[in-house]
This record gives C-alpha cells, sequence and structure tokens, in this order.
C-alpha cells in the first residue's frame, strides 16, 4: 500500500509496520472537531477551516464504512463553558492570543466553541452507535477529556485520526497519542488546515508520530487483511 512520508508517495513493504498499523479490529476512528465552529460558511464562522465544508462528504462516506466493518468512530469536539470561564475569562488560550499575530482577522473568535451556541453542532454525520466526547477545551483531544479512558476500554491501540485543524489540533491529538503509545494513522484526504502549514504538519507526522495515507488505501488494506485471514 501507499503511504506519504514527508509528502512523497512511498510503498509499504514493511511486515512490522504493517502488523502494528493496519488491523482493523485494533483501530478506532477519532474525528476531530469536525463541527459548525470550523466549517460553517457563515461570515460569523469564529474559527474557520479553510476548504473545511469540503471534507463533510468524504468524512461521512468514510466513517460510513468503516461502521460497515464493526470500526468504533469517536467524535471529538470542543465545548467551552459559556459565561467564558474555561478560555477568555479565564487563561486565555494561546491561539486566542497569537492567531492575530498572522495577520489574519477572527472578529467572532471569543464565540469559538461555547456551550449552547450553534457552533459545537456537529457538521457531519452522527450515528446513534458513535461516541461522543465534548469536553475537549484546548488543542488536543486528550485533554482534558476522557478519549484514553474510552480506547484502553473499548482495546483499541490503534487511532486514525481526520478533521480540523491538519497544522493544529490533529498535530496536537497526533502527539499525546503517540506519547501514550498508541499507534497513529492521519489520514491525508479527510484534514483540512492553514495551506501554508498542512503540509509542513503532516511532514511531522510522517517523520514521528505515525502513517499518513488515503482514506482508500486504508479501506483496502483493511480489506485485503480480513481476506487473507479468512
Amino acid at each position: 500500500m501507499k503511504i506519504y512520508v514527508k509528502g512523497q508517495p512511498k510503498e509499504l513493504n514493511d511486515t512490522r509496520i504493517e502488523q502494528l498499523y493496519l488491523s482493523s479490529t485494533d483501530t478506532a476512528i477519532v474525528t476531530v472537531d469536525l463541527h459548525e465552529g470550523h466549517l460553517s460558511n457563515d461570515p460569523l464562522c469564529p474559527c474557520p477551516a479553510e476548504r473545511g465544508r469540503g471534507l463533510i462528504s468524504p468524512v461521512n462516506a468514510f466513517t460510513s464504512a468503516c461502521r460497515k466493518r464493526g470500526i468504533p468512530i469517536i467524535h471529538v469536539r470542543s465545548v467551552l463553558r459559556e459565561d467564558g470561564s474555561d478560555d477568555v475569562l479565564g487563561n486565555i488560550s494561546a491561539w486566542r492570543l497569537l492567531f492575530p499575530l498572522t495577520g489574519v482577522a477572527l472578529p467572532n473568535a471569543d464565540q469559538h466553541a461555547l456551550q449552547g451556541s450553534r457552533w459545537t453542532e456537529f457538521s457531519i454525520d452522527v450515528e446513534e452507535n458513535d461516541y461522543v466526547i465534548d469536553s475537549k477545551k484546548r488543542l488536543s483531544c486528550f485533554y482534558p477529556t476522557d478519549l484514553e479512558l474510552l480506547l484502553r476500554n473499548l482495546h483499541k491501540r490503534i487511532v486514525v485520526l481526520a478533521g480540523a485543524m491538519t497544522d493544529c489540533c490533529v498535530l496536537n491529538t497526533a502527539f499525546d497519542a503517540a506519547n501514550r503509545d498508541f499507534r497513529v494513522i492521519v489520514v491525508k484526504d479527510l484534514t483540512i488546515g492553514d495551506v501554508d502549514l498542512e503540509e509542513s504538519a503532516l511532514h511531522i507526522i510522517s517523520s514521528h508520530l505515525g502513517l499518513v495515507l488515503n482514506s482508500g488505501e486504508l479501506l483496502q488494506e483493511w480489506d485485503r487483511n480480513d481476506q487473507s485471514t479468512h
């Protein structure tokens, strides 16, 4: 199968890596912040992900295919207390302080991820048997959530990440997952980020944290592995 290493396609011919990373029975899918706060086309969208709406249909197709294979889907979203105590009226998150220095204006940023607002509504399909984690309050899906507890109790050692933003929350989640000895896969065609930083983030992931590949390749590899064991 084809993976991407520092942006270059490469055939994976390593049995050990395949055994550690490509078992569908040991895998959970984690979608990252695929909510209206990033994906809405509304001009008031507090933290828009450029090209983000383009993720919705392919992510839905991928998670549907995973459900049919019995792979659990975990949706993680940022939700902050509406009184601002988690962030803007407490210890303001670093991204809110630093992002304006990039020259990109986010005039509605203070509304991002506020509990009860429309910006926390999922933009993708969430099925009854999916898992939802809505206690993410900073950049990583592991902080301060119960994602690790859930993965351990589901007996899943491989996490497949899809979502927003590649160079921010996806990258931070990949670091935290790898540091906890989960095997990480980032689905290249199902993540979106800053157009100037997205590829650099994927380069870092492929060098230090996990596999970077496309969703179609992953589904085909799971099917090949399933056929070879029957």
